[in-house]
């Protein structure tokens, strides 16, 4: 009969971002189980102390701020004009969005009051651009967003309260051109962001209908939808479209082979990946 980590063994692994194969080891005795747990805890610790010089002497910037930066020049090198929008949005523009009292997403939206929120995702500003440089700008319109994002998610390894997208977007594509577009925009942010082995996968969204998710093994790590779509009219929009949305936290944790995407992502807790509580 094999033993494997005990509860607060295997939490502390977690937090010190073991490997997977780390995690599942086993054992014939408990005492040997504590022996190894020393040792690969000392290892992680080690390890982490490290990589946190690395961050003081040479890098000076976390992980999430240099894949911004990478994202923003592949894309603005590939033609697309970068935007910056307000975080908190009205009640109307998510209304807009099928996003009313009765939708599933409406309770996990960080409400400041009656009329506004914190925005769950950068699509309403990204519409309410495309609407004023339609009158101002010639097709197609090429914009993207990195942003903040804020939703009151399921606490756990994949998913944050607050998390930071890149949403890509592309207004005048050719109807027949959306689905190859689709396919190019994921291989530039996935490329800019170091990750390979990859797929497309058609799924089905509680706002934008059927969309094109980009997965890695199971976990998704980008959606992409197209217009015409039934939303646009909403928005007075009336030409085709494909935009696709990232959560670059995931894409570190993916790239950084991490199990807890809250090591990536803003927090006291961790700095570029490390636990602070290290010995």
């Amino acid at each position: 009969m094999s033993i494997s980590w005990s509860t607060v063994q295997l939490q502390r692994l977690k937090e010190l971002n073991a490997s997977s194969e780390q995690l599942d080891m086993n054992f014939i005795e408990t005492s040997n189980r504590d022996r190894a747990f020393q040792d690969v805890e000392h290892s992680l610790v080690k390890h982490g102390k490290s990589q946190l010089k690395k961050l003081r002497d040479e890098k000076h910037r976390p992980a999430l701020l240099e894949l911004e930066d990478r994202l923003a020049i592949a894309l603005c090198q590939k033609g697309f004009v970068q935007v910056v929008t307000p975080t908190i949005i009205s009640k109307t523009s998510l209304a807009k969005m099928t996003i009313s009292d009765d939708h599933p997403l409406f309770s996990q939206v960080f409400w400041l009051d009656a009329k506004r929120c914190l925005r769950p995702m950068l699509a309403p500003n990204l519409y309410t651009l495309w609407r004023d440089l339609i009158r101002l700008w010639d097709k197609p319109i090429r914009i993207f967003e990195i942003g903040t994002c804020y939703r009151k998610e399921s606490q756990g390894s994949q998913h944050l309260n607050e998390f930071t997208m890149l949403n890509l977007t592309e207004l005048g594509t050719p109807l027949e051109e959306r689905y190859q577009r689709l396919e190019e925009m994921a291989q530039w942010v996935m490329e800019a962001a170091g990750i390979e082995g990859y797929g497309l996968l058609t799924e089905s969204s509680v706002v934008y209908g059927d969309t094109v998710d980009v997965m890695k093994g199971e976990l998704e790590l980008g959606s992409g939808a197209m217009g015409p779509h039934f939303l646009d009219e909403k928005w007075g929009i009336f030409d085709p479209w494909v935009g696709i949305g990232f959560g670059l936290e995931r894409l570190l944790m993916i790239r950084e082979g991490k199990q807890n995407v809250q090591s990536m992502a803003r927090s006291l807790t961790y700095l570029d990946g490390v636990r602070l509580n290290i010995k």
